[in-house]
């Protein structure tokens, strides 16, 4: 069965409450407002026809030789189906996030003193950046991510009205996790199985991410120095 994807992601709600408390959480969230901008993977406009009943763990993109089905703690097996698509899609949604992040990593600070942004007056570390960033610009972000998440949670998920008090989170029956309806350059294939190579590449991709964000944030915060300035000493 054909089955919609889409390349778009995005919700941090923890970094919301901790924008002013670390300068870490800042710069996620910075990545994050890219994410609500670009598509990593395409994804088809029209109907989408992967219902909850066909999502299991047995026919699940993203898995890869030799490590085959990676859930060594057993997540999968204990989840229902529900349980199994919101999991995808934490999934994909913080790979996606990450990739942007890294890019903003290695951007941010190459174009260090040279970028037309605020006076080229941003130096140092990524992690310091959204800290020197004027604090007006951190609502309009705000504002921004805001409006990205209520749109993915109009398309995704189930209307908090009608959901059960156990059942918070649900996503639709027709949603596909990171399905949105984006696919501007038509890059989506046709092919069922063309598709589940392109989602899993775009899943590999993005757990590579997320070990080169946190590394990046950790490497960062342990001696100051940029990624950067790592690669070039």
């Amino acid at each position: 069965k054909k089955r919609s994807y889409h390349a778009h992601n995005f919700i941090l709600p923890t970094i919301y409450t901790s924008l002013h408390t670390t300068n870490m959480f800042k710069l996620a969230l910075i990545s994050a407002l890219a994410g609500s901008a670009a598509a990593f993977a395409p994804a088809q406009t029209g109907a989408r026809s992967t219902s909850l009943n066909s999502f299991s763990a047995d026919d699940l993109p993203g898995a890869l030789a030799p490590m085959g089905f990676f859930d060594p703690l057993g997540f999968a097996e204990k989840a229902d189906e529900a349980t199994l698509k919101r999991y995808r899609e934490a999934e994909v949604t913080h790979g996606r996030v990450s990739m942007l992040a890294v890019i903003g990593f290695l951007v941010g600070e190459k174009v260090e003193g040279s970028s037309f942004l605020f006076d080229a007056s941003i130096s140092g570390p990524a992690i310091s950046h959204p800290g020197q960033v004027p604090v007006g610009y951190s609502a309009i972000i705000i504002a921004a991510i805001g409006f990205a998440e209520l749109q993915r949670a109009k398309t995704g998920f189930v209307d908090p009205a009608d959901v059960k008090f156990d059942q918070a989170g649900a996503l639709n029956s027709d949603y596909y996790p990171g399905d949105i309806g984006f696919d501007p350059l038509g890059l989506k294939p046709e092919d069922s199985e063309e598709l589940d190579v392109m989602i899993t590449k775009e899943l590999q991709n993005g757990r590579l991410g997320m070990l080169a964000a946190a590394g990046f944030l950790a490497q960062e915060l342990v001696d100051g120095k940029g990624i950067i300035e790592h690669f070039s000493s």
